[in-house]
């Protein structure tokens, strides 16, 4: 197995993705939008202070020296922003109009498909094994995910759509992450989502109303709702999305796609211990399926990919 430390990061961010679905579960007091806008806002801020300690202590090999390195930088950090604020925020609409948790999850880690076939347009191939593996990893994503007959509304289009974002954000990551400070990086995406973000919170969330306005920074005001929301700030948004970009560096966006799409099991797992959830039969055999196209993924993965 090549480069098996940098998946193993991309496999911990899943882990965090996955755990954090618990997160979000129990802090979306104030409205979904509200919820990506703060913990976007607060992973922006804790990323530019690391990035201050690391250029303290020398540890910014990439720190932008010029000018023209840090219009690249931002340049990168803008890109990477928008297609994230898109995916971010289509997914919770999709929620929002009616996808069910279970839909939501298999539509959204349909980037897996999106990723190699967005390949092929940038003259990126990927070989027959890899494509076996993703088409594995979908039919496991649908034991795992579809607990009901499978159909698609409006919603579940534009859930859809959400995994296009993603997989947009993962070849960007992987067209820029080799060039510039990771860390900035990742700051500076998340500081655009939250930024983009304040309409759809205002517009949607508060129905632009200052008495919802009000209703929200109640809701904050209170010590519970910042558990969950400092969970998806710090290791979800701040911690996984960084190591991402981190692994993109020795990984392929197809191989990273996979690794990724085991935010699903994840999250199953996680409801089965945290929430109490049951882990059925089909679940199980989706699990096994997609933790057995990752792994053959992994052997010997070709240099083409």
């Amino acid at each position: 197995m090549q480069n098996l430390g940098y998946s193993l990061l991309i496999v911990l961010a899943a882990f965090i993705w996955g755990s954090t679905f618990v997160a979000q579960v129990e802090g979306n007091d104030a409205g979904p939008f509200v919820f990506v806008c703060f913990r976007n806002f607060i992973a922006t801020i804790g990323l530019f202070v690391l990035v201050k300690i690391l250029d303290a202590m020398k540890k910014s090999p990439r720190r932008p020296k010029s000018r023209a390195e840090n219009l690249r930088l931002w340049k990168a950090g803008i890109a990477c922003g928008i297609a994230l604020f898109f995916a971010m925020n289509l997914q919770q609409s999709g929620i929002y109009l009616g996808t069910s948790a279970g839909k939501s999850g298999f539509l959204t880690t349909c980037y897996i498909i999106f990723v190699p076939i967005l390949g092929v347009f940038l003259g990126k191939k990927s070989s027959l094994k890899l494509w076996i593996c993703v088409a594995t990893t979908v039919i496991g994503l649908y034991f795992l995910c579809i607990k009901e007959d499978f159909s698609l509304q409006i919603a579940d289009g534009i859930s859809l759509l959400c995994a296009l974002g993603f997989a947009v954000q993962i070849q960007l990551v992987d067209k820029y992450g080799v060039h510039v400070d990771n860390v900035r990086l990742s700051a500076i995406q998340f500081l655009v989502v939250a930024v983009l973000s304040i309409v759809p919170a205002f517009l949607i969330d508060m129905k632009a109303s200052s008495s919802e306005i009000v209703k929200a920074i109640l809701v904050y005001s209170r010590p519970e709702p910042w558990i969950p929301l400092l969970y998806a700030s710090i290791l979800s948004s701040g911690v996984a999305f960084t190591l991402q970009i981190i692994a993109q560096n020795k990984i392929k966006p197809t191989v990273a796609s996979l690794l990724m799409s085991l935010e699903s099991v994840f999250a199953v797992i996680s409801g089965w211990i945290v929430l109490g959830e049951r882990l059925t039969f089909q679940e199980a055999i989706g699990c096994i399926l997609m933790f057995g196209a990752v792994i053959l993924a992994q052997i010997n993965p070709p240099k083409n990919v």
